[in-house]
């Protein structure tokens, strides 16, 4: 068992290589950036996703102000599809937390997309932004905290460039059709993960949200989207992290076998018959509840789950999903102190 001696950075690495921690690393692949820390620099939340600087403060103020162990960007959904030609609302004038949205997508019928992806993917968009921000994260924080980036799955970026109503009904219809567009973005996310490694990232989350058993059949995520997902994380440098929101009970096997180095499951899974099924050497990071525990939830119910993730199996406290701007900071507080508390390696 390696000792809590160990930094953040050092503690999120050493779960990949195998190592036991003690205590549990508290970390994430998504979006962690909260309110408390854009109040420091009077920021508004839309900012935070056209700036480089702004984009790796934000990422950095959750560590700094709570011992997060991890600083992740970026922390919305659009920047694949905004590379590609896609429209994003970033709604500039808005005071609340409201994440930018594709506005404008690239078809609305599978049959009339046409993917053409920049020669210059790393200068498209707003990658420039993301991978400024992985620098000054590598930069300001490498030594201590493990920086994160991700990029979306195939199949969730299929649906923010297309209609996904349409996807979803061309998945039944002309299977072949949609592979032939997966296998198009298969290339740009590969392509992406590796900018971002280059630019510093630590490690990588692909995050197939689209793909939960909530709206697939386990057989058609097998048929459809585990091929690809495999084919992108055979070519993605570790550590690698497979994401998918949802009830992913019925998935989670055919998920420990994608080519990941951890799966990563949200509060609708069950974690402890997840365990069950991939064994005990498999890495699988769950399953906090964001919103409901985290943002609404008190102190007490945040250490209650947290006592209940790691008697579940979990390898390392990990949200199901971004975590909410808003939570409170005795939330995040209680995350920190009951992990340390209960996390023992096991």
């Amino acid at each position: 068992m390696v000792s809590g001696r160990l930094n953040s950075r050092e503690r999120v690495l050493g779960l990949f290589q195998g190592q036991e921690i003690d205590p549990i690393p508290v970390f994430s692949g998504m979006g962690n950036v909260t309110v408390h820390g854009l109040e420091e620099h009077g920021w508004r939340f839309p900012e935070i996703h056209l700036d480089g600087y702004k984009m790796a403060t934000a990422a950095a103020s959750t560590p700094r102000l709570f011992g997060f162990d991890c600083a992740v960007v970026p922390f919305d959904m659009g920047v694949e599809a905004e590379a590609l030609g896609c429209e994003v609302n970033y709604y500039a004038h808005h005071t609340d937390i409201l994440y930018p949205t594709i506005s404008g997508k690239l078809a609305d019928k599978v049959e009339d997309l046409n993917v053409r992806v920049p020669e210059d993917l790393g200068g498209a968009g707003r990658v420039p932004v993301v991978t400024e921000a992985i620098r000054l994260l590598k930069e300001d924080l490498g030594d201590e905290v493990a920086i994160g980036a991700w990029v979306l799955g195939p199949f969730t970026l299929g649906g923010q460039i297309v209609d996904l109503d349409d996807l979803l009904k061309m998945s039944f219809k002309k299977p072949d059709l949609v592979n032939s567009v997966l296998e198009d973005l298969d290339r740009v996310l590969v392509a992406l993960a590796g900018i971002y490694k280059e630019a510093g990232a630590d490690y990588l989350t692909v995050r197939e949200m689209g793909a939960t058993g909530d709206v697939i059949s386990p057989r058609l995520f097998g048929s459809l989207i585990r091929p690809h997902l495999e084919r992108v994380l055979a070519s993605i440098e570790s550590p690698k992290i497979l994401h998918i929101c949802g009830d992913t009970n019925a998935i989670v096997e055919q998920m420990a076998q994608c080519g990941a180095d951890a799966i990563s499951v949200d509060q609708k899974n069950e974690l402890a018959a997840s365990r069950a099924k991939i064994g005990p050497d498999a890495i699988i990071l769950g399953n906090l509840d964001p919103y409901g525990v985290l943002v609404e939830g008190r102190p007490e119910d945040v250490e209650r789950s947290v006592r209940e993730i790691i008697a579940s199996g979990a390898d390392a406290i990990w949200p199901g999903c971004d975590i909410w701007p808003t939570v409170p900071a005795e939330n995040m507080e209680m995350l920190m102190t009951a992990a340390r508390k209960f996390g023992g390696g096991r």
